[in-house]
């Protein structure tokens, strides 16, 4: 084999993340919007992203090829996803080359595998599992599955705001994190009931609780009349990347008139904020 493909979808943020169980975990919230990335056999490319480069060279030694081996091979990627957003770019990154690469090396490489490589080289997004998962990001000691969601499209509101992971996870949260826990406990019963019971309501509950939650660490512009515009407009609820920029109205564009939605956004000053939007559906996540 010459060539291999695969791509992973970005994130909207998470649905919660918090303290949870002992100690601070996500559920992100995958949304059509991917990075694509193939594989091949040649010279590297000039314009690879670095931690793509690591990945694969991570993925090549594990698999018991020499380190040098990575050298004759090449990475093409493909990806508009806004960067330093919270729309989990990196994690689409790497996890997309991770699987490309075991592809190409004929490895059968699981979920699970792909996540403890990712965590190795960064803090990682659930996004590299198909199912809504509660993920320990920093140290991948736990994923919990959730059922299937329910049916969910995420207005995605763009800020100019960038936001780097790794220096929001240098940040002292420890107090923060321990006073928003009770809320991430019931966030996180209201987000499996809703899968469960295929309620957009309680996820949207779910994740607006959260948010709340992570005023206190990252607060987001504008919250207040974003919240007003949930209830003013019975949304299912609003989703935060809790640590970049972006903000996810949760609805339903069958139920939920959308341009009603985009055109209040001036009229309480979000787009100040919030210039650019992107009307997205959340979808199983995964790298395939």
């Amino acid at each position: 084999m010459q060539s291999a493909q695969a791509r992973c979808p970005g994130s909207c943020g998470e649905l919660i993340q918090g303290l949870i169980a002992g100690s601070e975990k996500l559920v992100s919230c995958p949304v059509d919007w991917f990075s694509d990335v193939t594989v091949c056999r040649g010279r590297p490319h000039h314009n690879e992203r670095p931690l793509m480069r690591a990945m694969l060279v991570q993925v090549v030694v594990a698999l018991g090829y020499p380190a040098h081996y990575a050298a004759g091979l090449s990475i093409r990627w493909h990806s508009t996803l806004p960067v330093a957003r919270g729309m989990a770019s990196s994690t689409a990154d790497i996890a997309a080359t991770a699987l490309a690469t075991t592809r190409l090396l004929d490895y059968p490489a699981s979920e699970q595998q792909i996540a403890r490589w990712c965590v190795a080289l960064e803090p990682t997004d659930s996004t590299l599992f198909r199912d809504l998962t509660l993920f320990d990001h920093r140290h991948g000691q736990s994923a919990i599955p959730c059922p299937p969601s329910p049916r969910l499209d995420v207005l995605v509101l763009e800020s100019e705001q960038q936001l780097i992971t790794a220096d929001y996870h240098r940040q002292d949260r420890q107090q923060a994190l321990l006073r928003g826990a009770d809320d991430l406990a019931r966030a996180w019963r209201l987000l499996y009931q809703g899968c469960l019971k295929n309620d957009p309501r309680l996820v949207g509950a779910a994740a607006t609780t959260s948010a709340i939650a992570s005023q206190l660490i990252l607060p987001k512009p504008g919250f207040a009349a974003l919240r007003q515009l949930v209830e003013a407009l019975d949304l299912y609820g609003l989703a935060v990347a809790h640590s970049g920029s972006v903000v996810g109205l949760l609805l339903d564009r069958a139920h939920h008139d959308v341009e009603q939605v985009i055109a209040a956004l001036p009229r309480l000053g979000l787009t100040e904020h919030y210039p650019r939007q992107h009307l997205l559906r959340l979808i199983p996540g995964g790298a395939r």
